[in-house]
């Protein structure tokens, strides 16, 4: 099967080429930022629209009068950054007409964020990347990479900078996995509760360091605007949170590839994160787990491995309904970790019990749930006729 995949190495630049980089970044973030302006003027005046053709032509013709500076970096930095500028405006309306928060373009501000992409002539000799009119830069890693280069996407994180090579290739179609199909429970006092009693977790790198975190911020907050001492403060900031950032995505990468490569079915609840991160009390740790990364991996790694991804309907009362003969509660509180099922007497664990109900989604066995969305009891069904989906999806999607 032919599929785009990214090889993300880190740069190791002189001086010459810190500079270099910093004014690509920041001419691509002057183009997104005119192009954004003069969309605004445009459509507040005349109320008319552009695209990205027309928006670099306009630009072409004002660079050797207005911004000659332009002529020092690449032509594809402020290209690609008028593409990107166009294809948030399709995102923004498109959002508009199905209904979803998706916001308007912003404009971007120095030193956030920087980035910029490049196109063309994209070349790796040994343990450097040859980018066009950055030359060749040295590499932190050998390189291994498989497949056509498409792109060069180069970022700042603090004082590192990074190298995204979008690639096209070939990747042979993966044998079925020959494992056991397991469902997975996301929570947040343990990540992942699997049906066969395995539990995973998370390292919560954002929990551990809150209190060095709340400290540097403080101490940053306290310098003067525009002083050295407040650059040198906001890159042990930056420091700090790439350091988390570090962590939490090799967490989710050991634990999506294992699963990916073991299990042959893996069944997920579909959780609506945006909304649940509206809720204050549970909105950092739930940034802090990445489920949304978690499954967003999954996605791609299971068509990778040769196994298979099964989202689970979000309205489906996994953690409530009794994984033994199917009754559905009225009401579970959220603090409620035990629970003893009144028509079975069957003592469950929240997260073990809604994991094992959500592996019978996939094997078709859900004695709690048919095709027509009937309870396998009378007792059940009067309980389920009561019982709000709306409330339902509120209180579980909490905390699951």
């Amino acid at each position: 099967m032919e599929i785009n995949c990214a090889y993300r190495y880190e740069l190791k630049p002189n001086v010459a080429q810190r500079i270099l980089l910093a004014k690509h970044a920041g001419v691509a973030r002057f183009a997104y930022n005119w192009g954004l302006g003069q969309r605004i003027a445009l459509y507040e005046k005349d109320k008319q629209s552009t695209n990205a053709i027309e928006q670099h032509r306009l630009l072409n013709s004002l660079k050797a009068s207005e911004f000659p500076w332009i002529y020092e970096v690449s032509k594809c930095a402020p290209q690609e950054a008028l593409r990107n500028l166009d294809r948030a405006y399709q995102n923004f309306f498109r959002g508009v007409s199905q209904g979803q928060a998706i916001g308007f373009p912003s404009f971007k501000r120095k030193g956030e964020r920087d980035s910029f992409r490049l196109t063309g002539t994209i070349k790796l000799k040994s343990k450097h990347v040859q980018l066009p009119r950055l030359g060749l830069i040295r590499l932190k890693e050998i390189p291994k990479v498989r497949g056509k280069i498409l792109s060069a996407t180069i970022t700042r994180e603090a004082d590192r900078w990074f190298v995204s090579l979008s690639v096209q290739m070939v990747r042979p179609d993966p044998t079925p996995v020959q494992g056991d199909a397991v469902g997975i429970d996301l929570g947040l006092t343990c990540f992942a509760t699997l049906s066969d009693g395995q539990e995973i977790f998370a390292p919560k790198p954002l929990n551990k360091s809150l209190k060095r975190l709340k400290k540097v911020s403080q101490k940053h907050s306290r310098k003067c605007k525009g002083s050295k001492n407040r650059k040198k403060s906001a890159l042990k900031l930056s420091r700090l949170h790439r350091k988390n950032r570090n962590i939490r995505q090799d967490f989710l990468h050991k634990q999506t590839t294992n699963l990916a490569k073991t299990k042959s079915v893996i069944v997920l609840e579909d959780l609506g994160v945006k909304a649940m991160l509206s809720q204050k009390k549970f909105s950092r740790s739930i940034s802090d787990a990445g489920w949304g990364e978690f499954r967003r991996m999954l996605e791609y790694k299971t068509k990778w491995y040769g196994s298979k991804l099964v989202i689970a309907p979000r309205f489906y009362p996994s953690s409530k309904q009794c994984s033994t003969c199917g009754l559905v509660l009225e009401k579970l509180l959220l603090g409620t970790r035990q629970w003893e099922c009144p028509g079975c007497q069957s003592n469950h664990n929240r997260d073990l019990n809604a994991a094992k109900n959500l592996l019978k989604i996939h094997t078709g066995s859900s004695p709690g749930i048919n095709a027509c969305g009937d309870t396998s009891c009378e007792a059940s069904l009067k309980l389920a006729s009561n019982v709000s989906l709306k409330q339902e999806v509120m209180k579980w999607d909490i905390c699951p």
